[in-house]
C-alpha cells in the first residue's frame, strides 16, 4: 500500500505551475489601470476661494496658480516671485500648449496681485485665463 502512495507523492514534486497567463494577466491590469489614472494637479496651497453661482467645472485646467492670503503666488507646489510668474507660466505652457490657466485666489488676495498674475499670463502668450470660484 505503500507504494502506490510514493510514486502520486514523487509526479507532484516533478509538476509545476505555470506563472506566465497569470503574470500576462497581471501586467495587463496595470496597463489598464496607468491608462484609465486620472492625475490631479495641485497649485500647492490651499486657498479660500470665494463663492460664485455662475461657476462652471473646467476641464483643461493644466496651469494652476494659486495666491494665499498674504498674496504669496504658488505654481506647481513651489513659492514664485512676482517677477517670475511670466517665465513659469511660458515654461509650462509651452510643455503643453493645449492647456489654460486657472488662479485659485483666496478671498483676502488684493486685486492688484490677482491682476498681475493675469497680466503676466496674458504676456506669456496664454489668453485663456480663468479664476477658481466655489459653487
Amino acid at each position: 500500500m505503500r507504494q502506490p502512495f510514493a510514486k502520486v507523492f514523487e509526479e507532484d514534486e516533478d509538476s509545476e505551475i505555470n506563472m506566465t497567463p497569470m503574470l500576462d494577466v497581471v501586467f495587463i491590469m496595470l496597463i489598464f489601470f496607468i491608462v484609465t489614472a486620472s492625475f490631479v494637479k495641485e497649485s500647492g496651497i490651499e486657498v479660500n476661494r470665494p463663492e460664485a453661482a455662475t461657476a462652471v467645472k473646467k476641464d483643461r485646467a493644466n496651469i494652476l496658480v494659486a495666491i494665499s492670503p498674504t498674496n504669496e503666488i504658488w505654481i506647481d507646489k513651489r513659492r514664485i516671485d512676482p517677477e517670475r510668474v511670466q517665465a513659469n507660466i511660458e515654461r509650462l505652457h509651452a510643455e503643453n500648449p493645449q492647456g489654460s490657466v486657472v488662479i485659485q485666489a483666496d478671498r483676502k488676495a488684493t486685486t492688484e496681485v490677482l491682476v498681475k498674475v493675469m497680466d503676466a499670463a496674458r504676456a506669456a502668450g496664454v489668453f485663456d485665463v480663468s479664476l477658481a470660484a466655489e459653487n
